[in-house]
């Protein structure tokens, strides 16, 4: 396995104070897997490139304590000779200080992006050389990703998996080995090692700074977390606690630990969106957002209603919007034409939303961060500012009528909160105060004497159009 880093930046030499490995020494260290060989073929003022090398041992491969569960997998496979998780592995330990960013003998230099170019000659690309581009390209590197053939003395054997990879771009060099560090076992779709939970943590630390903002971070996620969908959940969970507005809402496709209320005969999310929608034909309003729509089941309600002129469906997850595609692939045209697809992160501003009559938030507020609310607030009743606005939201005092939902534990693996009725009529009476809006609650399901509904619905209406 065969990395190579070059930069042209002056005095290029100085790669090795970012490297911690002396350009002028040939140094070995034992790693997993083998021996990772560290030297310098170039080392000039204009131009120095660092090679790590990597000398895997099948044998130790064989004998190790996670090998391929399959016979044969133990004497054929492509680990001592194609980048994988054990490049990964030893980049991570060979340039470890590099990796974290620090450079005691050049700080200012440690934080500088410098001209950088990445070659590695035979990297498995599960996905083909687009894949390659699209993890690559977001982070600011050019790629050129040119198949590796079957056979070079057989043009007519095709192209094996494998791409001789090029990078180059002015980044840190801290930033280019995380890259590398999580990108090569995700291109692989594969790691020589068994993946438990701590590997959450080695994503989050690696990707931290340019996970959270990447447009393939879900497919990132689940190829370097081996698909294990809890582990996949908690490093998403986390990127959107950490800020990242296009991922926060995804896990509301996760299933609810409770869904229905009990002793109700029409299911609660029945009467929740008949309340919806009862409330958006009271109000008049022929074009509405649903923001949040996930999966579409508030959107094929509103299509089957012809007074709906203009349906916008808006979610943040690819998932939730390829979920609501399919749903609505066999509604006629003339009920397909009224309705559109658009994802878009709630707590951003986006000014394509803006000037709808209605806007419903149908089970969302409580998906998203506290400290987040606020841009929710000003991306809807400030920049959006729909003439009526309906909320619903679980009532968390009616959560001691669930048998089998425990004491303090929320309806919904992916809610940061659960409202009283107290808590949800401060809230939205701010949010009215706060942007000109009339105020209104009413129920929604079975209302019980002591803890109320089970769901709570506010209808805000823009003081101008009242």
């Amino acid at each position: 396995m065969f990395v190579t880093v070059t930069t042209t930046h002056r005095p290029a030499t100085d790669l090795g104070f970012l490297l911690h490995k002396h350009p002028d020494k040939a140094q070995a260290f034992p790693v997993a897997g083998g021996t990772a060989h560290v030297f310098y073929p170039t080392a000039g003022p204009d131009e120095c490139t660092a090679a790590l090398l990597l000398d895997v041992d099948p044998v130790g491969l064989v004998r190790g304590k996670h090998n391929d569960s399959f016979a044969l997998g133990q004497y054929v496979n492509d680990r001592p000779y194609a980048a994988g998780s054990l490049l990964a592995v030893a980049l991570g330990s060979v340039f470890r200080t590099a990796l974290n960013g620090r450079c005691d003998a050049r700080p200012e230099l440690a934080a500088t992006p410098i001209p950088l170019r990445i070659r590695i000659p035979a990297l498995p690309c599960r996905g083909g050389t687009d894949l390659a581009a699209r993890l690559f390209e977001p982070l600011g590197w050019q790629v050129e990703a040119v198949p590796v053939p079957l056979d070079p003395q057989l043009p007519g054997a095709g192209d094996s998996r494998y791409v001789d990879l090029r990078l180059s771009g002015n980044l840190r060099v801290s930033d280019a080995l995380k890259h590398l560090y999580v990108l090569i076992p995700v291109l692989d779709n594969a790691k020589h090692y068994w993946v438990s939970g701590d590997e959450v943590d080695k994503l989050l630390r690696a990707g931290d700074g340019w996970l959270a903002e990447h447009p393939e971070r879900e497919l990132i996620s689940n190829r370097y977390l081996a698909h294990r969908k809890s582990y996949v959940r908690s490093a998403l969970a986390q990127l959107a606690e950490s800020g990242d507005p296009e991922t926060e809402l995804d896990n509301a496709l996760a299933e609810p630990v409770v869904a229905e209320a009990p002793e109700a005969d029409v299911p609660l999310a029945v009467q929740r969106r008949g309340s919806v929608l009862a409330v958006l034909k009271a109000s008049g309003a022929r074009r509405v957002l649903d923001l949040g729509c996930g999966g579409g089941a508030l959107l094929a309600d509103l299509v089957k209603e012809p007074s709906f002129t203009e349906i916008v469906g808006v979610d943040v997850s690819t998932r939730a919007l390829e979920l609501a595609e399919r749903r609505f692939q066999r509604l006629p045209e003339r009920q397909r034409d009224r309705l559109v697809l658009r994802q878009s992160a709630l707590t951003y501003v986006d000014a394509e939303l803006a000037g709808y009559d209605a806007a419903v938030l149908m089970e969302v507020v409580e998906h998203v961060d506290p400290t987040r609310l606020p841009a929710l607030e000003h991306a809807v009743f400030a920049a959006a500012r729909p003439g009526t606005v309906v909320v619903t939201t679980p009532n968390v005092e009616y959560n001691v009528r669930f048998e089998g939902l425990p004491a303090g534990r929320f309806r919904h693996p992916d809610h940061r909160f659960e409202w009283t009725r107290a808590q949800f009529r401060e809230w939205t009476g701010g949010v009215a105060e706060r942007h000109g809006y009339a105020v209104e609650h009413l129920p929604v399901g079975p209302v019980d004497p002591q803890v109320g509904p089970p769901t709570q619905l506010a209808v805000l209406t823009r003081a101008e159009v009242s």
